[in-house]
């Protein structure tokens, strides 16, 4: 288990222990205090990998830090996420990367992301390209701009064109897919179906919905923050 919020590291390895299981997926205490989110797409995945990852109440199972943020919200993931995570990929930011497929209309790049890039034959050079394999070819290491991404088709558009000597790498992410959103709600739907109410006088049953109730403030700020 992870000692502490900030240690956890986008792609890190931890084991953590099944407290939660609902429609949105299963809450999981990761050790830091606040339960991490394992989707419920993700809970899909897990059958046929063995008895040492069944996802059952007080059960536990391996998993990997798919998103993290500064207020408490952490995200499972079964898959270890990819070494160029799709949140940090800002247009005009260079990668080194290889030549995974060369096609008549350009070639993919894959450069750590979750998808390889492509780059239009119009792209591959500041000269005229007559066809994509006089350029590049498969298993052949280049450098890269990121042009455009888009977030609902997870599509990734590059350039191995020269930069211009003023390019900025932008810092917005317009495009991007609502999935952290959508991720943020489900955890606080779960916290908010996890258990019956409680009997008034019991001290020890107030403390633990003052807990929930802090967690749903964390998880207002999470929600306002991936608005914004």
């Amino acid at each position: 288990m992870a000692a502490d919020g900030q240690a956890l590291m986008v792609g890190a390895e931890i084991s953590g222990t099944v407290r939660h299981i609902g429609i949105y997926g299963a809450l999981v205490d990761i050790g830091t205090g606040r339960d991490a989110l394992l989707h419920v797409s993700q809970l899909a995945q897990i059958e046929g990998r063995g008895s040492e990852n069944q996802a059952q109440l007080g059960s536990e199972i391996k998993a990997y830090v798919y998103k993290t943020r500064r207020d408490g919200y952490v995200a499972l993931s079964l898959e270890r996420p990819p070494l160029v995570p799709w949140g940090t990929i800002r247009q005009g930011r260079t990668y080194t990367g290889t030549v995974v497929r060369v096609e008549d209309f350009g070639v993919f790049v894959d450069f750590g992301a979750e998808r390889p890039g492509m780059v239009h034959i119009s792209e591959m050079s500041d000269n005229y390209v007559r066809t994509p394999s006089d350029v590049a070819e498969v298993g052949q290491e280049v450098e890269v701009r990121v042009v455009k991404k888009n977030g609902r088709s997870r599509q990734i558009d590059l350039t191995m064109k020269s930069a211009p000597e003023d390019a900025l790498i932008s810092d917005a992410d317009e495009d991007e897919e609502e999935a952290p959103t959508s991720m943020a709600q489900a955890f606080r739907r779960a916290m908010q179906s996890e258990a019956a109410p409680v009997a008034q006088g019991n001290h020890q049953q107030r403390s633990r919905s003052n807990h929930r109730e802090k967690q749903e403030e964390i998880l207002a700020r999470t929600l306002r923050g991936t608005q914004t």
